[in-house]
């Protein structure tokens, strides 16, 4: 029996979207597939509220996280972590041999705009990444907040993890002065995983060129210029299948529209919300909760393990804690194309399951 996805990601995937992986191949060389990518990259701009360049990855999006920090930083990065993914970005740089200092909040709190100005007064950082959403925690950092203090410093540049974010979430990039925005196929977007996505900005592009050492896969300079070089073509082979169905999910998301979809995101999170408070607790503080998934806090000691296994018999999946919160939380993710009312039948089946406890 298929499980019905309540999970960080990979998230449920509609049946027509996963036709859409059947489309017949094209040459990646070819001019259908300059029309699929140049499609793609338009359409990502309005999702992104921007008019700099997409770069498209045959990868999770932890790889065009690695790409920003190896290729941009070129003194030294400030890593802002608020959860197990941020700490994951400073691993990253720092096994590229990147100078870079981590600067961690405590779980379930953000990255505060004063945490950022104090780090760039010093003048030593000339990027800084941050977590716009992190699943272990369920929490989501206040972008507009942090971008005014960004702003202060010009010559850093702006890297946002938003993979689980985008899609679902409003990111007005160039409105924020994000340099670099990164998501992937697998969260909000409501697609399979293997597929990421990013902004790159001018200058971040500009700035890349003087880096030493960007590596070649994932080399943000060698994928910008082949792009506006080669009319929309990458360096590497890229997974056709997946961007038919980015492409035909982008059209479904205008379609529903974006501010629709976005308040759907937000109805589904306040929903579920509610219950975790009725239920149980929540975990992060609810000012700055994310949208995208709940974590809720397990005061009540339930075996989140016995849970879904039964809520598994029921044909639902929700995720249990990540790393350290493992059992002391859970996690329900409410993201993609999932609606109001099958968060509802999800939580009336735990609620069932629970007084039969």
């Amino acid at each position: 029996m298929h499980k019905k996805l309540f999970i960080p990601g990979p998230v449920e995937v509609r049946a027509e979207i996963l036709n859409k992986m059947a489309t017949p191949m094209i040459g990646h060389r070819s001019k259908d597939a300059s029309n699929l990518q140049r499609d793609i990259t338009n359409k990502l701009k309005r999702l992104f509220y921007t008019e700099n360049q997409i770069l498209l990855s045959t990868s999770s999006g932890t790889g065009l996280m690695e790409a920003a920090v190896r290729c941009c930083t070129k003194e030294r990065a400030a890593i802002f972590s608020i959860g197990s993914f941020g700490d994951r970005w400073h691993e990253m740089a720092v096994s590229n041999g990147i100078e870079a200092d981590l600067f961690k909040s405590e779980p379930g709190t953000v990255t505060s705009p004063d945490m950022v100005d104090d780090a760039l007064k010093t003048g030593k950082y000339d990027l800084v990444a941050i977590t716009h959403n992190e699943t272990s925690t369920g929490v989501m950092n206040p972008l507009d907040e942090i971008s005014r203090v960004m702003k202060k410093y010009p010559d850093v540049i702006f890297c946002v993890d938003a993979v689980s974010s985008a899609g679902g979430v409003k990111i007005e990039t160039d409105k924020l002065g994000i340099d670099i925005c990164i998501t992937s196929s697998q969260k909000a977007f409501g697609l399979p995983p293997g597929l990421s996505m990013c902004t790159i900005s001018e200058r971040a592009a500009e700035k890349a060129r003087y880096v030493k050492n960007r590596g070649y896969y994932l080399d943000l300079v060698l994928l910008y210029d082949t792009i506006k070089k080669k009319d929309y073509q990458y360096p590497s082979t890229p997974n056709l299948s997946l961007m038919f169905a980015l492409n035909y999910q982008l059209d479904r998301i205008m379609d529903e529209g974006m501010e629709n979809r976005f308040e759907r995101h937000l109805a589904m999170a306040e929903y579920t919300r509610t219950w975790a408070k009725k239920n149980f607790a929540l975990f992060a503080d609810e000012k700055h909760a994310s949208v995208t998934l709940t974590t809720v806090d397990n005061i009540r000691q339930i075996s989140v393990k016995n849970l879904n296994e039964e809520l598994g018999k029921r044909g639902f999946a929700i995720s249990n804690g990540y790393g350290s919160l493992k059992e002391k939380t859970f996690r329900i993710a409410h993201m993609g194309d999932l609606t109001l009312d099958e968060v509802k039948d999800l939580l009336f089946n735990i609620d069932d399951i629970l007084s039969l406890a």
